[in-house]
C-alpha cells in the first residue's frame, strides 16, 4: 500500500488524490479482513481459522479451529490446557460459540477436557440447550467421546502454590503484556475472542478461557455468556470482549456493541461507546481495571477499544497477511 505525504497530496491535486484513495480502497476490497481475534497470540489462532476457511469450512468451523490453538497450548495460562486454576486448585474452563443464525452453545466451569470450544459447539448442535455447566458439562463432553485430561500442568500448579503463600485475589490489568517473553509469545496472552467472516459476509464468533487466575471456586465471568463474552447478529456483525468479565457483564457489553453497530455506529465507535458507558457507570470502582472490545462488521470493517492502554488485537486478511495492532484506550496508563 502506497503512503502519500501531506505535501505530496497537495501537489497531486484533488483529482489525483481521489484516484489514489479509490485505488487504495480497491486494494483493501481485493484482500478483505476475514479473521480478527484478541491479543498478540491471536495471530496463530487466526492462521488456523483462515486455513479452515480456505479448506471449505464455514465461519463457525473457522472460529472453532482458531480457538482450539490456544486451548492446546500448555504455556498459555489463560486458556485451556495449562490454564491457571481456581483458588482451590481446580482448572475450570468456559467457552461459547455463536453464529448469525442465532445458534449458540456454551459451557462453564468445565473440568478435565481440553477443547472447551468443541464441547460448546456440541451443546449447540446436539442438545436443546444453550449452556451446560460444571459436572454436567464434563459428563456431556465425555459422553461425546472427548478425552479426559488433567488440565493442571506443573507450571500452573507451581504458580498456584506460590499464590497460596499470599492468597492475594486481585485482578491485574494487562497481565498478558507484563509476563516474561517477547510480545506475541506464548507467555503473553489472555482470554481469546475470535471472529471470522465468510466471503458472503456471514459471521461467526467464539470465546474460550480458563477464567481469572485463582478465582473463587465456581466463579464464571463474561466469556461463556451470549451478549457478554461475545455476540453475533445477522446483517450487522459480531463483537467479543476481554479483560475483567464482571465489568463486561454489568453492561451486557458485546450485545451493546452490536446494537450500536445496528443503529449505525462504526465498529470502532461502538467499542469506544461501550467503554465510555462502563466508565460512567462504575467511576472509581474500575480504577486500574482493563476491559477491551473487538468488533467486526459484516462489511469487514474492524473496531477495537479498551479502558486502558495495552489491549492488542490480531487482524488477518484473505491473502494470509496478518498484523497485530494496538487498540485505542479511554484512560492513560497509571
Amino acid at each position: 500500500m502506497t503512503t502519500i505525504s501531506r505535501r505530496g497530496a497537495i501537489g497531486m491535486g484533488a483529482g489525483a488524490l481521489a484516484a489514489a484513495s479509490a485505488a487504495r480502497a480497491a486494494g483493501l476490497e481485493d484482500d478483505p479482513i476475514v479473521v480478527v481475534s484478541t491479543w498478540d497470540f491471536g495471530k496463530a489462532a487466526n492462521a488456523a481459522a483462515l486455513a479452515r476457511l480456505n479448506a471449505g469450512g464455514t465461519p463457525l468451523d473457522a472460529v472453532e479451529a482458531g480457538a482450539r490453538v490456544p486451548e492446546a497450548d500448555p504455556d498459555n495460562h489463560s486458556v485451556g490446557y495449562g490454564g491457571y486454576p481456581d483458588r482451590d486448585g481446580h482448572v475450570t474452563l468456559d467457552a461459547i460459540i455463536m453464529d448469525e443464525d442465532g445458534r449458540v452453545g456454551a459451557v462453564a466451569a468445565l473440568e478435565d477436557v481440553v477443547h472447551a470450544i468443541s464441547v460448546a459447539r456440541a451443546v449447540m448442535e446436539t442438545t436443546p440447550h444453550t449452556m451446560l455447566v460444571g459436572e454436567g458439562a464434563t459428563r456431556f463432553a465425555l459422553d461425546q467421546g472427548m478425552e479426559r485430561t488433567n488440565l493442571l500442568t506443573p507450571a500452573a500448579e507451581n504458580a498456584w502454590r506460590d499464590w497460596l503463600k499470599t492468597a492475594d485475589y486481585k485482578p491485574i490489568a494487562n497481565i498478558e503484556n507484563r509476563l516474561p517473553g517477547p510480545p506475541g509469545s506464548a507467555l503473553n496472552h489472555d482470554t481469546i475472542g475470535i471472529i471470522a467472516r465468510g466471503a458472503d459476509g456471514h459471521v461467526a464468533a467464539a470465546c474460550t478461557t480458563s477464567g481469572m487466575a485463582f478465582k473463587m471456586r465456581g466463579r464464571v465471568g463474561d466469556s461463556p455468556q451470549a451478549g457478554c463474552g461475545l455476540f453475533v447478529e445477522r446483517g450487522v456483525g459480531a463483537a467479543v470482549s476481554t479483560g475483567v468479565g464482571e465489568e463486561v457483564i454489568r453492561i451486557a457489553g458485546t450485545a451493546r456493541v452490536v446494537a450500536s453497530m445496528r443503529s449505525g455506529m462504526t465498529p470502532q465507535v461502538a467499542c469506544r461507546e461501550a467503554c465510555e458507558h462502563i466508565a460512567r457507570l462504575r467511576g472509581e470502582a474500575i480504577k486500574g481495571m482493563q476491559v477491551g472490545f473487538l468488533a467486526l462488521g459484516r462489511d469487514g470493517t474492524v473496531g477495537a477499544y479498551a479502558l486502558m492502554p495495552g489491549f492488542t488485537y490480531a487482524v488477518t486478511r484473505a491473502s494470509g497477511a496478518a498484523e497485530v495492532l494496538p487498540a485505542g484506550s479511554l484512560f492513560a496508563k497509571g
